[in-house]
């Protein structure tokens, strides 16, 4: 009987203890009128933000896994911001889903992010477009690119802009927002050496295995074409006024193709010159055809576009 006692009065202490956890728990805070958060709430929401965390901090690491350390350290500060981001987002849907009146911030806040996204817009796809480049690897650092008929050699990848120096040695700035809208071309993605080509045409006549004989000379010569694989020439078309080939050489360097080409071209015609391979014009014939009792007037003009002629050039044929 004592023991049944004890029990009854146990249960009654815990159910009491419970009743106070529960009244504390249910307690609210008026913010507003319309915003009522209770304790419970706010621990409902600390622990949604918790597992929020350890699943961003999941999905930064399968995403930076590959990622060179520099590269790294960009990404977790663009990270950071849209983490932010989704802190709020989180928030807002878990004290609605507890039934706390959030239109009004929710109103306020679509109307605020889409006020800022339109006049963010480029801001925003450079900085996304330089996310996923980083995460992509398509361009690293020492790199030749070419884009929009702009070529240069990458020397720093930021989050908005691609720094890159051209043959020329002037400062190329690229926003990221154009990867996104052109196509990229990458020369050294599947290594420094590259293959180059040089064309020339030669008259009707000569002969062709001389004339290739003359450029593997020219090509193989030159202390910047890589022998192995061995320049190779390729006879391309029967042109309108000329036989048209092409050697094709490896080099380097492609960065600065356009030197080793030029030197090629310069001894190409010297080996020409030398071996009396003639390299063509284009030629027209023009045949004038006068019917009988008809004149064959010529009009001239000056360099102003204004005629010259006077009665002394209508000459009867």
């Amino acid at each position: 009987m004592n023991q049944d006692l004890e029990k009854i009065e146990e249960a009654i202490k815990e159910s009491s203890a419970w009743e106070k956890i529960r009244s504390v728990l249910d307690q609210h805070y008026d913010f507003t009128e319309e915003i009522s958060i209770s304790v419970q709430d706010v621990l409902i929401v600390i622990t949604v933000i918790f597992i929020t965390t350890l699943l961003l901090r999941l999905v930064l690491r399968v995403l930076t896994r590959n990622l060179p350390k520099p590269d790294k350290v960009k990404f977790n500060v663009v990270f950071g911001y849209f983490q932010w981001l989704i802190y709020i987002i989180i928030l807002l849907i878990t004290l609605n889903s507890l039934g706390v009146n959030v239109t009004a911030v929710f109103a306020a806040s679509a109307a605020l992010l889409i006020g800022i996204g339109l006049a963010l817009q480029t801001l925003f796809q450079d900085i996304i477009s330089g996310v996923f480049i980083l995460i992509d690897q398509s361009v690293h650092v020492g790199d030749i690119i070419e884009i929009e008929g702009k070529v240069g050699r990458v020397e720093e990848i930021k989050l908005r802009t691609t720094r890159a120096v051209t043959i020329d040695n002037k400062v190329l700035v690229i926003p990221n927002h154009l990867y996104l809208e052109n196509s990229l071309y990458n020369w050294t993605q599947n290594g420094t050496t590259t293959r180059e080509a040089v064309s020339v045409g030669v008259a009707y006549g000569s002969d062709v295995q001389l004339v290739k004989k003359l450029l593997i000379q020219a090509a193989s010569t030159h202390p910047d074409v890589i022998g192995s694989p061995e320049p190779t020439v390729v006879f391309t078309d029967f042109g309108e006024s000329s036989l048209d080939f092409k050697i094709v050489f490896t080099i380097n360097d492609s960065f600065k193709a356009q030197f080793p080409k030029s030197d090629i071209r310069f001894e190409i015609d010297k080996l020409f010159r030398e071996n009396n391979v003639s390299i063509p014009f284009p030629q027209r014939d023009l045949h004038i055809i006068q019917k009988p009792d008809q004149n064959v007037q010529i009009r001239m003009k000056d360099s102003n576009g204004k005629s010259v002629n006077d009665d002394d050039n209508n000459t009867p044929k």
